[in-house]
């Protein structure tokens, strides 16, 4: 019985992720097509012939390098900038005392149920008193602090024992030698885990640099995909719009490839050995 269990199991798990799977591999076969090809109402994931001729269209007709360096050097620093901070904070709730920790960091437990839409006009405001619309500052500054960081990595060291650190401060290391010789390396899992997060919401954020970028030339590549998608007037070059999705999703699939190992349960993997 348990062995029927376990194949039913694993065939809802690989139709999941083939039903998943499959839309990205369709978006990737029609990049190649021709416009025949697309408007032919058949299903092929090996196009024939196979063309580029839709991701030579996008570089020609769109600023798409533009659109890349902005959502890759946001992304990139948002990502850093949050890591430092929730890693920092995260420990200082974990191991310190200090007043009013506990209402704090209910503060920060309640900021996470909160729409992030309600937040987008009051934090507009405060971007334009400091003079940051359609700057890199607006893009990247209110990304740099995040609730879930923080409870992310508290509840991290919070599970993490203290005997090594410990022995770190009798060997005369001050508090930061200890938190960034010992304490972060071994959170390296849920740093990375929390950078993965970061750079794919971030390199995914719509409505933000919608809000406040007006020149073209501070437009991330959601917002490019959307003007391209509405430049085209009567019929939409799919080919070409899929090539365009192509591109975008590149790079977030890649930082989830090259981080995945570090999706690990086991907090120490290594550490500490009895």
């Amino acid at each position: 019985m348990k062995k029927i269990y376990k194949i039913i199991g694993y065939f809802i798990l690989i139709f999941g992720a083939i039903s998943m799977l499959l839309p990205f591999i369709y978006m990737f076969s029609l990049s190649f097509m021709t416009d025949k090809q697309v408007f032919s109402g058949g299903v092929s994931l090996f196009p024939s012939p196979f063309t580029l001729k839709n991701y030579e269209y996008v570089i020609n007709n769109v600023d798409i390098f533009k659109y890349f360096f902005n959502s890759m050097f946001v992304a990139i620093a948002t990502t850093i900038g949050q890591v430092i901070i929730s890693a920092m904070a995260g420990y200082a709730f974990a191991r310190f005392e200090f007043k009013f920790k506990e209402p704090l960091f209910l503060l920060i437990l309640v900021s996470m149920m909160i729409p992030p839409q309600v937040n987008i006009v009051p934090l507009f405001f405060i971007v334009k008193q400091f003079n940051w619309i359609d700057t890199y500052w607006a893009l990247i500054v209110p990304g740099l602090f995040g609730g879930f960081g923080v409870f992310m990595m508290r509840q991290w060291f919070k599970s993490m024992p203290s005997d090594m650190e410990a022995s770190a401060k009798i060997d005369g290391c001050n508090t930061f030698e200890v938190f960034y010789k010992i304490a972060l390396p071994l959170a390296l899992p849920a740093v990375i885990t929390l950078a993965i997060f970061t750079f794919i919401t971030t390199w995914n954020s719509f409505m933000w640099p919608l809000i406040v970028t007006n020149s073209d030339t501070m437009r991330t590549l959601p917002l490019g995909l959307a003007n391209f998608k509405g430049s085209f007037r009567e019929i939409t070059d799919w080919g070409a719009l899929t090539a365009y999705s192509v591109i975008c999703c590149i790079p977030v699939i890649g930082v989830f490839l090259l981080g995945r190992k570090y999706f690990i349960n086991d907090i120490l993997s290594g550490g500490i050995k009895e």
